[in-house]
């Protein structure tokens, strides 16, 4: 059976980056979720389906044919045929991601795709980040984590991951993180997750915190 590590935590935490590097050296799977409603926002955008009409965004996911691929520079994600992975990440998506994600009936049937994904992994394991992972997605895995840092060095991670240009992106961080808490609990550990707080870690650290945590609890105690 695949070992399950589930990673939740506020944007701007790097989760997503720490995760996907801790798969890549356990030689585990990689399911980016947050991507997913990316994805989702992106058809949903391209095909000027009004996001505010909950029914309709939620028939596109029929259509959204979701696939990612990790590669040593990171994840790359599909909708159909469609390498969506640098159009999701533009400022008019994340600007209002959080619509589509406050869905009820989105998030319901977004999870019982990710259950699937994780359920036919042929990996040794499965490293999946993004909100509801360590409580409604996956609240059995063997690891549950909460990666947090103080908000204004989560800001000055994002800040250093954009473009040119698009540095007021940044501010969007907050706002996103207060209509997020509207849906799910993030800033908060829910019992049996562990909280890794990098706000005095570096990039390595951080990955090395999550690595032995997994080792912790996938190590036989010997007694």
């Amino acid at each position: 059976m695949s070992v399950v590590v589930a990673v939740d935590g506020p944007a701007g935490s790097g989760k997503s980056s720490v995760s996907r590097a801790a798969a890549t050296r356990l030689g585990f799977d990689f399911l980016d979720t947050g991507a997913a409603y990316r994805a989702l926002t992106w058809l949903a955008l391209e095909r000027g389906t009004d996001l505010a009409d909950a029914d309709a965004v939620v028939a596109l996911i029929d259509d959204l044919g979701y696939a990612t691929r990790a590669t040593p520079d990171g994840t790359v994600v599909f909708v159909g045929d469609t390498d969506v992975t640098t159009a999701i990440r533009e400022p008019r998506i994340t600007a209002v991601v959080s619509e589509v994600a406050r869905i009820p009936a989105v998030r319901v049937r977004l999870n019982d795709m990710f259950r699937a994904v994780i359920a036919a992994t042929e990996a040794p394991g499965v490293v999946v980040e993004g909100r509801d992972i360590t409580t409604v997605v996956a609240p059995d895995a063997e690891v549950r984590i909460l990666l947090t840092a103080d908000e204004e060095v989560r800001i000055a991670r994002r800040a250093r991951e954009l473009q040119p240009g698009d540095a007021a992106t940044a501010a969007q961080l907050r706002d996103r993180d207060k209509k997020d808490a509207a849906v799910v609990d993030f800033l908060t550990a829910a019992p049996g997750v562990i909280t890794v707080d990098s706000t005095h870690l570096d990039f390595e650290q951080t990955v090395a915190a999550v690595l032995d945590l997994v080792e912790s609890a996938t190590t036989e105690d010997p007694s």
